[in-house]
């Protein structure tokens, strides 16, 4: 595994991590403080209303509107419960709550709009590779994990060094290759976070948050630290302090490559991360043998095509594809983590004769998505020479995090010329004279468009004037985009 260096670059508004293996940048994780949401957080409430007609009663968390909680969520209507209980429906909310009740309850759903968020009292805390589930005894295993065999193998791992403690857990896909000592230290860190949890409850005011969601800077030591991690630089002696006090609690192990980093330059300008993040922002990627990638995302899927560009270093053409295929899969692997991309991928890679030439090509692929954290599947070559994968989305992609669609082209990527701008103008001009008889019609149009009436379609616009009987005048608009233009009626 290659050596890897985590900059983690903290301001109050944002954190921003960076992964980097030998100089190169892998991935980049951003946190942004006012989208940061309030899924997976504890809090104690306090039960304010009980809507026995709903099932339903609404709790005070301390947030702007009271969250809700129904029926379903309640403690009561566990797995674990109903199985003991014969599979019995849950007992009426009403016999459960009661109005100034505390419980202690979990965001499972962000507040929208006017609806407050939505909680359970059925609470989970997700570790590295296990999720704890304080109040069920049961072992659960992700459906992603391979084999029945390699299932009951793991469940009976973690039934060992669970013990007799109490809780159960579900063991998420990364946990599919953990060491005994890397689940013991999960499970350990879980039942430490528990038992914060619940002495906090005993000490503080309903409506208090008692257990947040780990911020971007404390996954790094959960998550993202591995036995190749180097070090983890942070340029903020607050945070470095802070991560310190939390790694001493939780994560030891990572603890000791903490570093504060005290340079004068940003460390982001210091190891080149801003102009990464510019290039993994743009569709086209050059390849160092002079090829390049063009990345495009639309809603159902991510399209990379790959050519040879100026690359014709190689002893015959076969060969040049054969490179430049080779070079664009270890380069396609990096994109995807380091941009993000999940769903359906399609890699259209240049079209090679020779099948030992794609199986070369299919293996390299799939070398370099091994290194990938995020779960990912690769097809073979289909008839069409194209081949296809996905990756497990986890959050959203670089590019949605940082960008809008631009609202001159609205995400199409092109816009209509001026030309089509000024007939589409002069149709709309004859459609309104059919049904009104202003003075004058004016048109409002970007500088383009009216440069365009004004020379080359000047005589289609004398034409049309003549046709109407009405005179029409001109006027520019330099905020209009290029398709943009009104008809005002004088």
């Amino acid at each position: 595994m290659a050596a890897q260096d985590i900059l983690i670059n903290w301001a109050p508004q944002e954190t921003r991590v960076a992964i980097v293996e030998n100089g190169a940048v892998q991935e980049l994780h951003i946190e942004r403080t006012l989208e940061r949401g309030f899924v997976g957080n504890v809090y104690l409430g306090k039960v304010v209303r009980v809507l026995p007609g709903m099932q339903s009663a609404f709790v005070d968390i301390g947030l702007e509107r009271a969250a809700f909680l129904h029926v379903a969520d309640l403690l009561s209507a566990a797995p674990a419960a109903r199985a003991l209980a014969g599979d019995a429906p849950p007992l009426p909310i009403e016999r459960q709550v009661y109005e100034g009740q505390t419980l202690t309850v979990q965001v499972i759903k962000d507040a929208i709009g006017t609806k407050g968020a939505r909680l359970s009292s059925q609470v989970s805390i997700a570790g590295r590779m296990l999720v704890f589930l304080p109040h069920d005894n049961h072992i659960g295993i992700s459906q992603k994990i391979g084999s029945p065999e390699l299932r009951e193998q793991l469940r009976s791992r973690v039934q060992a060094l669970a013990g007799a403690d109490g809780g159960g857990f579900i063991l998420r896909t990364n946990a599919e290759e953990a060491s005994d000592a890397e689940l013991a230290e999960d499970i350990a860190y879980l039942r430490r976070a528990w038992a914060l949890i619940r002495e906090r409850g005993t000490q503080r005011p309903p409506g208090s948050l008692l257990h947040q969601d780990l911020s971007l800077a404390e996954r790094v030591l959960r998550d993202m630290s591995t036995e190749a991690t180097q070090a983890i630089r942070i340029d903020s002696k607050l945070q470095h302090d802070a991560l310190s006090a939390f790694g001493n609690t939780f994560m030891p192990g990572a603890v000791a490559k903490l570093e504060l980093y005290r340079g004068e330059r940003p460390i982001f300008d210091l190891f080149g991360i801003e102009e990464e993040i510019a290039r993994a922002l743009a569709r086209r990627v050059d390849l160092k043998s002079g090829g390049y990638l063009i990345i495009d995302q639309t809603e159902a899927l991510t399209t990379i095509d790959v050519n040879t560009g100026g690359f014709v270093g190689a002893r015959n053409f076969d060969d040049t594809i054969f490179k430049t295929n080779l070079e664009a899969a270890g380069a396609l692997a990096r994109q995807l983590r380091l941009r993000n991309l999940g769903g359906i991928v399609i890699a259209d890679f240049i079209d090679m004769t020779r099948t030992d030439h794609q199986e070369a090509v299919l293996a390299e692929l799939r070398k370099q998505l091994a290194r990938d954290r995020t779960r990912t599947t690769v097809s073979g070559f289909t008839q069409l020479g194209l081949v296809e994968m996905t990756r497990k989305r986890t959050r959203e992609s670089l590019a949605h995090m940082l960008c809008q669609p631009c609202p001159t082209c609205e995400g199409r990527g092109q816009v209509k010329t001026a030309r089509s701008v000024c007939y589409d103008i002069l149709r709309e001009i004859l459609r309104e004279a059919r049904q009104f008889a202003p003075k004058e019609f004016r048109v409002v149009a970007s500088a383009s468009v009216v440069e365009m009436l004004l020379d080359e379609e000047s005589v289609h616009l004398a034409g049309l004037s003549e046709f109407i009987g009405r005179p029409i005048s001109l006027s520019t608009e330099p905020s209009m985009s290029p398709e943009q233009y009104d008809i005002v009626l004088m």
